[in-house]
């Protein structure tokens, strides 16, 4: 069991992200009975919270899944065989809608960008007019290179050629503005272990009326994620199968955490912490993947090392010094390293990060004057 004397290791990454001990201390509630009243009562008040979060009057299901379980869900309730579907590719998640379409029988064309560029709107646009897709998936936050499309002005070009667009949002969420209503979002999904300051385990998505619809006319539509079941138990303020408990009560609490202050002001603590960690990482001399501010992620900023310096004794310093941050995914193994500033991230953390991070620098012998980016962090943070 954790000894909370004992400081946990700092997880400056894009999940599994630091967890409140107020959460921590709800996901160890002796269990209560799925289908009571007690635990109806919090399935209802997760459905509203999560609407807020979401910006949208559409119900959000719970699934007992990783983020990768709404993706499943996303396409196999609304794909049938040899669908036109195009996925919209700028990272390892963007090629994960890919792989799952292809799964499911569908005709599937990519408009691919390299890792830290975006989509750019006039390309999507010339494929849309080239074919009438069903529908579109596209990524908000590419976790995999700190990347962040425009969701806004793509899903309107989605919309005006009548497909529907199927946005992964799973770090995004509680870390940049979405709104799934005002934007005419179709699906839009999450998990757990991102913004929300959870464990692993839980992934969300909300589905509009438009969405509910088409998925009627699945002939294969999955069981276990299947939207119409999930719709039909949220009714009744329940789920249709055995849902997590205890990851539910962590939601019910974290909820109550994110909300507090609105869902406007936790994005926009989100954009300041990275916002002024990226101007720290420039004045320490480092080159970000994403270099344009307006393309780049609140929620994970990927850094390329000094010359002659490697990823692994980068992330291996940082770590005896009890901080965490990811390596590159896929082709950017080794090359970059990323840090996270989602879930319980405060200021402190950020200052903590830079000055360990200075230190690891200079230990494997970069030259830089001592405190050049914790000055600049900590006048940004101001």
């Amino acid at each position: 069991m954790q000894d909370r004397e004992i400081e946990p290791p700092l997880l400056m990454i894009p999940g599994p992200t630091p967890i409140p001990f107020n959460v921590l201390d709800s996901l160890s509630s002796y269990p209560i009975p799925h289908r009571s009243i007690e635990f109806c009562t919090i399935i209802k008040e997760c459905n509203e919270g999560l609407k807020k979060i979401f910006a949208t009057q559409n119900d959000v299901f719970i699934y007992a899944s990783s983020g990768t379980g709404a993706m499943c869900a996303a396409l196999e309730n609304l794909i049938n065989l040899s669908d036109k579907i195009l996925c919209l590719v700028m990272g390892n998640f963007g090629a994960r809608f890919e792989k799952i379409a292809r799964s499911r029988g569908a005709n599937v064309d990519v408009l691919r960008v390299g890792y830290g560029e975006i989509i750019e709107p006039q390309e999507l646009e010339a494929m849309m007019r080239q074919k009438n897709y069903k529908l579109v998936t596209l990524t908000h936050s590419e976790t995999s290179s700190g990347a962040a499309n425009d969701i806004k002005t793509l899903c309107a070009i989605i919309k005006k050629y009548g497909a529907l667009s199927v946005v992964d949002g799973i770090t995004s969420l509680c870390a940049m503005e979405c709104k799934m209503d005002e934007w005419e979002i179709d699906v839009l999904i999450s998990g757990s272990q991102k913004g929300f300051m959870l464990p692993p385990g839980l992934a969300f998505l909300a589905a509009s009326n438009r969405a509910i619809e088409e998925s009627k006319k699945t002939l294969y539509r999955s069981f276990y994620f299947d939207f119409l079941a999930y719709k039909q138990a949220l009714s009744k303020n329940t789920t249709p199968y055995t849902p997590a408990i205890n990851l539910i009560f962590g939601l019910h609490c974290a909820l109550k955490e994110l909300l507090k202050d609105g869902i406007e002001n936790l994005n926009a603590a989100h954009k300041r912490r990275a916002l002024a960690l990226r101007e720290a990482l420039r004045a320490m001399g480092l080159k970000l993947l994403v270099e344009d501010d307006s393309m780049a992620s609140y929620a994970v900023t990927a850094v390329y090392p000094p010359d002659a310096l490697s990823i692994k004794d980068i992330r291996a310093g940082l770590k005896e010094r009890n901080i965490i941050v990811a390596n590159g995914q896929g082709e950017l193994e080794d090359k970059i390293f990323r840090i996270g500033t989602l879930g319980y991230i405060r200021d402190q953390d950020l200052i903590t990060t830079i000055s360990a991070l200075e230190a690891v620098l200079r230990s494997l012998g970069y030259e830089m004057t001592p405190n050049t980016g914790l000055d600049v962090l900590k006048e940004k943070l101001k």
